[in-house]
């Protein structure tokens, strides 16, 4: 299959090849191509330029052309944190934050995670399967074209196992990269109240060498947080997970600061995710290492807590990414455009930032920046093709507007109202 692009406002986004992420002032750096063209072969980006070189194409067969005149193309979102399979949505929590009751305070109910995993626990495979599907589907329509997903709505063996089963498939039945990550440190269940121990020691020596021998996720993750699990139990679990060949991307600071960075960072975290809550020293550590720092403006927005300090980390130079945290619980959206617009509104980032936290750091953030996250040769021809808007930052400005003309994974368009799985 081979497609051409012609007539572009602009290519946004159209990193030089060897480029994996930007960092600190470079984020502020979007390159572009102006009246651009792009073709692309089998899925994959093959060339490009302004259409004062155009390429000089002879053959015609079998050549898909979209004249996107007056429309921008740039790189899909990738979405590198959500926890998309779940059983049930419980807007009735949604009910008590109007109420007035708080994130913890609704999981001391019963609320909460837990809430979760008992209604995923009863969920057969296969509902959980097409519900995570009709989601997926809808998250690539707004342009997603990649997206880690979590477990940690099991929080037993067999549960968890289900879980990650369901993304596997999903990663055979979708067109979008999908990447899976354990995250069965999400909670403490009910049955191991009073034996945290023994459920860590579950993981570790159960689920963890289970799951990678399987080939069932990529990563492993914690919720390393006040009244969830503690600093010395994410770096036990991690270590496990590195003997493994899973990688941490875990979750820290959303609500207090314990010091779950800097052991993330010591056991090579690929990202450390939330850090709503930040102190000086969690910026210094981050400073000179490989973990991306990766925010989750959704997830503030709904629960109405403090939002990442995305300045105070892109001015110590590093490299933020951005995800929607999408679930069921904190942040029931997978728009990445909404996100596009908060990090804009809320966190201060420039439109240019923006969009490089969410194609070219999101990718490196999952570890797929070699195949997205840019317009480059040699990546693949997942796109964003906008409606026609007057420039970049109208994208972010003008919030709840669909500005997505056509969606295309591996080259081919993803179609309102088609069913993909």
């Amino acid at each position: 299959m081979r497609l051409l692009i012609k007539n572009a406002k602009a290519l946004l986004g159209a990193h030089a090849p060897g480029v994996s992420l930007v960092a600190g002032g470079r984020m502020a750096e979007l390159p572009s191509i102006a009246d651009g063209w792009l073709l692309a072969e089998n899925g994959v980006i093959t060339a490009l330029g302004g259409m004062d070189t155009w390429p000089g194409i002879t053959d015609w067969n079998d050549l898909e052309v979209i004249d996107a005149t007056d429309r921008y193309v740039l790189p899909g979102w990738c979405d590198p944190h959500t926890h998309t399979v779940f059983a049930a949505p419980r807007e009735e929590e949604f009910v008590d934050k109007i109420k007035g009751l708080t994130y913890q305070e609704i999981a001391a109910r019963g609320g909460g995670i837990l809430n979760s995993a008992r209604k995923l626990r009863a969920m057969d495979e296969d509902a959980l399967f097409r519900a995570a599907s009709e989601r997926l589907n809808g998250m690539m329509r707004q342009g997603t074209v990649a997206v880690e997903i979590k477990s940690g709505y099991g929080l037993t063996v067999e549960s968890e196992l289900k879980m990650l089963r369901v993304v596997k498939r999903l990663k055979e039945a979708l067109p979008l990269r999908i990447r899976a990550t354990l995250l069965a440190a999400h909670a403490l269940p009910t049955e191991f109240a009073n034996d945290r121990d023994g459920y860590v020691r579950m993981i570790t020596s159960e689920l963890i060498p289970q799951v990678a021998s399987e080939g069932l996720a990529d990563f492993v993750d914690v919720f390393c947080e006040t009244n969830y699990f503690t600093v010395a139990e994410l770096e036990r679990i991690l270590e496990t997970g590195a003997q493994h060949g899973l990688p941490g991307k875990v979750h820290v600071n959303q609500f207090t600061s314990i010091g779950g960075i800097q052991a993330a960072v010591r056991q090579g975290a690929l990202s450390v995710d939330h850090l709503e809550v930040m102190e000086e020293a969690d910026l210094d550590v981050l400073q000179g290492t490989g973990t991306i720092p990766t925010l989750l403006p959704s997830c503030s927005f709904f629960l109405r807590i403090p939002y990442a300090p995305a300045r105070a980390l892109i001015d110590r130079g590093l490299p933020v990414a951005l995800a929607t945290d999408h679930n069921p619980g904190s942040t029931p959206s997978g728009n990445m455009n909404l996100v596009l617009s908060l990090a804009c509104i809320q966190l201060r980032m420039l439109p240019e930032e923006a969009v490089n936290a969410a194609t070219l750091n999101a990718a490196a953030a999952m570890g797929v920046e070699q195949e997205l996250g840019g317009l480059t040769v040699g990546k693949r021809a997942s796109l964003i093709i906008t409606r026609p808007v007057p420039s970049l930052a109208y994208l972010p400005y003008a919030f709840g507007t669909d500005h997505i003309d056509t969606v295309l994974i591996d080259g081919r368009p993803v179609r309102s109202g088609e069913a993909l799985a």
